[in-house]
């Protein structure tokens, strides 16, 4: 059973466009252009409990749009959305009961008072129990390293500082689903170390939904087995990701050779040769060739030290989709 389930899922924007120098300046006294953008278009996505999900795109691809759909902040302006049985947007109290929502730049913590009392705040606003409440913060203190700053204002922490706390903050209540967006973003690699274990920790401890957009490589292939891929508004891929990089990139097959004699290996599927002495590199398509068959040409023909085959780089993979998105979707 599906915790979110969303059906021709759109959202589009009107943009107020105005000419160009004084007359355009003085023709919006009297009348204005606008432009529609479709932001999210005819968006079917299904996520089941205790998933990690990773929703990726490059920028303006409609990530952020799609969460606070889900979220009930926006309402969509076509298709249908049901987050546990509730429409986000018109039950907006009783879903956010349900959610934990860390936005990368945007803030859950009163900005003047001590993190420790923004949290008892908002336990009031989540009616946590007393008791519950002191065995997650226990937790959080562990896995988090939240001692050292709970009685600063939140307005004095550093960006990792803060955003431990807002990860704290957003799972206080124990919602069954989480959407984090860009948590890691501008983080140094200890502190995305740790939010990413306590976001493994809590997934697998409490079977929490969690629903992550990033641009963060390692926040992908850390956390998330199955990822959602948007251009332009539109799902061009939802599968597993170890799939998407089998099918999206070309293997390499690196061999050290015992000769200066050029490597030349003429087959269907072979996309380039790159040879630097006695170091070569074969770009190859495993759905045409395969790197056994390449080697047995390679063996008949020349001496080799070594060899091996190299798997398809994730960061190659995603960074090529955000520039040229998916040709075979």
């Amino acid at each position: 059973m599906s915790l979110i389930s969303a059906e021709s899922l759109s959202k589009t924007f009107k943009i107020y466009e105005r000419g160009e120098g004084v007359k355009g300046y003085l023709k919006s006294f009297v009348s204005r252009d606008y432009k529609e953008v479709e932001a999210v278009k005819d968006l079917d996505l299904k996520i089941g409990q205790g998933e990690i999900i990773g929703y990726i795109g490059s920028n303006g691809a409609g990530k952020s749009t799609t969460v606070k759909m889900l979220t009930g902040i926006l309402e969509p302006s076509s298709g249908t959305i049901e987050v546990r049985n509730l429409n986000p947007h018109k039950q907006r109290k009783k879903n956010a009961m349900n959610i934990g929502v860390v936005f990368g730049q945007k803030t859950q913590l009163w900005w003047d008072l001590p993190v420790r009392e923004s949290f008892k705040l908002l336990k009031q606003i989540y009616e946590v129990s007393d008791d519950d409440y002191e065995k997650r913060m226990e937790e959080f203190k562990e896995v988090l390293d939240l001692d050292e700053f709970l009685d600063q204002p939140v307005r004095k922490l550093s960006l990792g500082q803060k955003m431990r706390c807002e990860l704290a903050a957003s799972f206080l209540h124990n919602p069954p689903i989480v959407y984090l967006d860009e948590p890691t973003i501008g983080l140094d690699v200890s502190v995305k170390e740790k939010i990413r274990e306590f976001i493994k920790e809590k997934n697998q401890k409490d079977d929490t939904t969690v629903m992550l957009t990033t641009h963060d490589i390692g926040d992908i292939e850390d956390l998330c087995e199955r990822i959602v891929v948007l251009d332009k508004g539109r799902k061009i891929y939802d599968g597993r990701l170890e799939k998407l990089v089998n099918s999206f990139s070309s293997r390499r097959l690196l061999i050290d050779l015992k000769n200066r004699k050029e490597l030349k290996v003429d087959f269907e599927g072979i996309e380039q040769i790159n040879q630097d002495d006695l170091e070569a590199e074969i770009l190859f398509d495993r759905n045409k060739i395969s790197a056994s068959r390449i080697m047995k040409k390679i063996l008949n023909n020349y001496e080799i030290h070594d060899f091996k085959v190299r798997e398809p780089d994730i960061e190659e993979v995603v960074k090529k989709i955000y520039r040229e998105g998916l040709d075979n979707e």
